[in-house]
C-alpha cells in the first residue's frame, strides 16, 4: 500500500524495477519513434526533457474528417522540432458562459492530433501519466504544464499531455455520421493516444504496463468513458485512473432527436443542409468538403446557442465504443483498470449552472427545462430529497463554506450562494460531477482485483476547475504551497505507488499545526472506498487571512491567504456527506435513463 520510509522506497525500487531518475544535464534531447524523430529541449529548472508537438496520428482533415484516427505519416529523412506548443483544435465554447472563465470559441487548426511529453533525463521503467484535458468536449488543449507536479514527486513519473478533436469535429453525431463516418471521433483519438503510449513510451524511459489515465471535468468524463469502452473490455491500456470532477452531461443515442437536431443546425450553418435534400450522403459529403473556417464557425455558433452552460457536441451511445449510460454500466461494475482515485470539488455547480435564480417560478422553470423527461413522480421525489419547498427563494443570506458533516449543508448554503440559487448549484453539481465520482468509486470497489479511493477538494473557492492550479502549479498563486505540495504528493503517490496514502509530514505540507488523519508508520489514514461504509477524504485548509474576490456580478467569495494557512484533512462518511449526498446520488442513478446520464 506504499507505507514505507527511505529503506522501503529502495526495496520497492528493487522489487518493481522502478528507477527514480537522478539529475542528468541533457541538451537537445532527441527521440526516434520509428515513424519520425523529434528534438525537444532540456528544462534545467525541473530537470526534465520536454517534447512539445509530437504527432501521434495523421491529420484528421479532408477525407479523414469524422473518421477513426489513422497512423501518423512517416518522416525518416529529418529530425522534427518539438519545442513549441502544438496548435489547438478548433474551439467551440459553452452557451452563455461568462468570458472570464475562458469558455470562448476560437478558430483553431484541424491538424491538431499532437501530444507533449515530460520525461526525466535518463529515465528508465518509470510509471506514466496520460492526461486528458477538460473543456466540455469543446475547448482547450495540451497547454497544462505538469513540471512542478513531477518535481514534487522526485521526478518519479513521466507525463503525456494529449489533444483530441473537439466540438463538431470530434463529437458530431447522427444516423448520417454513424453510417458514413465515426461518431465519438474524439474518444477514438484518446484511445489511439493510449495505444501510442503502449508502443512508444519506452523510448522516453516509461513503463507501458504502468499507465495512469487522468483527467479533469470532461477529461475525467473521458477517463470514465475509456474505462467503460466496449462494455468495460480490458485492453490493458492503463491500470490506474484519476477522475477529478467527471463531467457527465446528458448522453443520447447517436440517432436521437437531440444530437440529430444539432447535426442539422451545424450542417445548415455550414451551408450543407436543406430540408428538400433527400440524399443523406450529399449532406455528409458536403461537410467533408467544406471550408474549415466555415465549419469552425458553424460548430461554435451551434454549441453556444443552447441553455446556460451546455455544449452541443457531446459523446453519444454508439452501440460499440459506448454501449450504455454511465449510470447503468457503472452500477454493473463493468469497467477496465485496477484502481481509481475519484474526486469532486466542493462547489462544482459554479460556473456551469445559471447564477441568477432568485424566484420560485425561475427555479421550477429551470428544473423543468433541465429534466424534461421526468415523470410527475420523479419531480415529487426530487422535491422531497432536496427539500426545496421550504427553502428561501432569495439569495440574500450570509455566505460561508459548509463543513460537510454537520451544520448547514450544500443543499442551500455555500460561499457562492444561498437559498434556491444554491439548490440549483448543488443539483447541477451532483447530477453533472459529484454523483459520477461516487458511481466510479463504487464501480471499482467490492472486487478483489480493484481498489478505489474518494476525496473532495474543499479549498475555497472550490468552484469547478479551481483544483487545476493545485496540480498544474507552474506560475500559480493558489492554493497555498503547503496544500499544493500535499495534493501533488497524493496524486503522485497514486501514479507511482498505486495508492494515494502519503506520509503525515507531506500531508501537513510542512506545517506542524496542520490537521490530518494519522495512521500507522508515519502515514495518513485513508481507507479504500467501501459501498457499505463509504469514506471520503475531505481536503481543505484553514487559518490565515481572508481576501474578498468578486468574479462576476453574480459570484464572489472569500479567499484564504498566507501567512498562517494550514492544511485540514479529515475523513468523512460519504453517504451522509452534505446532508445525505449518498442517497441523492442513488436517486440520480435510479432516474438516469430519464436525465439521461
Amino acid at each position: 500500500m506504499g507505507f514505507m520510509g527511505t529503506g522501503g522506497l529502495i526495496l520497492l525500487t528493487l522489487i518493481t524495477g522502478i528507477s527514480l531518475a537522478s539529475p542528468t544535464h541533457t541538451t537537445d534531447p532527441v527521440v526516434n519513434l520509428g515513424y519520425a524523430s523529434y528534438e525537444g529541449y532540456y528544462d534545467s529548472t525541473y530537470d526534465l526533457n520536454v517534447f512539445k508537438g509530437i504527432r501521434y496520428a495523421a491529420p484528421p482533415v479532408g477525407k479523414l474528417r469524422w473518421q477513426a484516427p489513422q497512423a501518423p505519416p512517416v518522416n525518416r529523412t529529418s529530425i522534427q522540432c518539438a519545442t513549441k506548443q502544438p496548435p489547438r483544435c478548433p474551439q467551440s465554447g459553452g452557451a452563455k458562459l461568462p468570458k472570464i472563465y475562458g469558455f470562448n470559441s476560437a478558430l483553431g487548426d484541424e491538424d491538431c492530433l499532437f501530444l507533449n511529453v515530460y520525461a526525466p533525463p535518463g529515465a528508465k521503467n518509470l510509471p506514466v501519466l496520460l492526461w486528458i484535458h477538460g473543456g466540455g468536449y469543446g475547448l482547450f488543449g495540451a497547454t497544462y504544464d505538469p513540471s512542478e507536479w513531477i518535481k514534487t514527486n522526485e521526478n518519479g513519473f513521466i507525463a503525456v499531455m494529449i489533444q483530441y478533436r473537439l466540438g463538431a469535429f470530434g463529437f458530431l453525431s447522427s444516423e448520417d455520421v454513424h453510417e458514413h463516418g465515426q461518431t465519438n471521433a474524439g474518444l477514438l483519438d484518446m484511445r489511439f493516444a493510449l495505444k501510442w503510449v503502449q508502443e512508444h513510451i519506452e523510448t522516453f524511459g516509461g513503463n507501458a504496463s504502468r499507465v495512469t489515465l487522468g483527467g479533469e471535468s470532461s477529461g475525467a468524463g473521458s477517463v470514465m468513458l475509456q474505462a467503460m469502452a466496449y462494455g468495460g473490455r480490458e485492453d490493458h491500456l492503463f491500470n490506474n485512473i484519476i477522475a477529478a470532477s467527471p463531467y457527465t452531461p446528458a448522453m443520447y443515442h447517436y440517432d436521437d432527436e437531440v444530437p440529430t437536431t444539432h447535426y442539422q443546425h451545424f450542417a445548415a450553418r455550414a451551408g450543407c443542409y436543406d430540408e428538400r435534400l433527400t440524399s443523406k450522403t450529399s449532406i455528409f459529403d458536403c461537410l467533408v468538403n467544406a471550408d474549415t473556417k466555415t465549419l469552425q464557425h458553424a460548430s461554435a455558433n451551434t454549441s453556444t446557442s443552447g441553455l446556460w452552460g451546455t455544449w452541443a457536441f457531446q459523446p453519444v451511445i454508439d452501440g460499440e465504443f459506448i454501449r450504455e449510460l454511465s449510470s447503468t454500466q457503472l452500477l454493473k461494475k463493468e469497467v477496465s483498470g485496477k484502481r481509481i482515485l475519484s474526486g469532486n470539488n466542493a462547489n462544482d455547480g459554479v460556473p456551469l449552472s445559471p447564477p441568477y435564480i432568485n424566484t420560485t417560478d425561475g427555479f421550477l422553470s429551470y428544473i423543468k427545462n433541465t429534466f424534461p423527461m421526468f415523470t410527475a413522480f420523479d419531480y415529487s421525489r426530487l422535491r422531497d430529497i432536496y427539500g426545496f419547498w421550504n427553502t428561501s427563494p432569495t439569495n440574500h443570506g450570509p455566505r460561508y463554506d459548509t463543513l460537510g458533516d454537520r451544520g448547514p449543508t450544500a443543499l442551500n448554503q455555500s460561499e457562492m450562494a444561498t437559498g434556491l440559487q444554491q439548490t440549483i448549484f448543488n443539483i447541477f453539481a451532483e447530477t453533472t460531477f459529484d454523483c459520477a465520482s461516487y458511481w466510479l468509486a463504487d464501480a471499482f470497489s467490492g472486487n478483489t482485483s480493484k481498489e478505489s479511493w474518494k476525496y473532495q477538494f474543499s479549498v475555497t473557492p472550490g468552484y469547478h476547475g479551481a483544483d487545476l492550479t493545485a496540480y498544474f502549479s507552474v506560475g500559480a498563486h493558489t492554493p497555498t504551497r503547503g496544500f499544493t505540495h500535499a495534493f501533488q504528493k497524493i496524486w503522485g503517490s497514486f501514479i507511482i505507488h498505486d495508492t494515494p496514502v502519503i506520509s503525515i509530514a507531506d500531508a501537513k505540507g510542512r506545517a506542524e499545526n496542520s490537521t490530518v488523519p494519522e495512521g500507522a508508520n508515519g502515514y495518513i489514514d485513508w481507507p479504500t472506498w467501501n459501498e457499505s461504509s463509504p469514506v471520503l477524504m475531505n481536503l481543505n485548509t484553514t487559518g490565515g487571512r481572508t481576501v474578498f474576490d468578486r468574479v462576476t456580478d453574480h459570484l464572489s467569495y472569500w479567499l484564504r491567504k498566507e501567512p498562517g494557512v494550514r492544511n485540514e484533512f479529515t475523513l468523512a462518511d460519504a453517504s451522509r456527506w452534505e446532508g445525505g449526498r449518498g442517497d441523492r446520488c442513488s436517486f440520480w442513478q435510479s432516474v438516469g435513463p430519464r436525465v439521461p446520464q
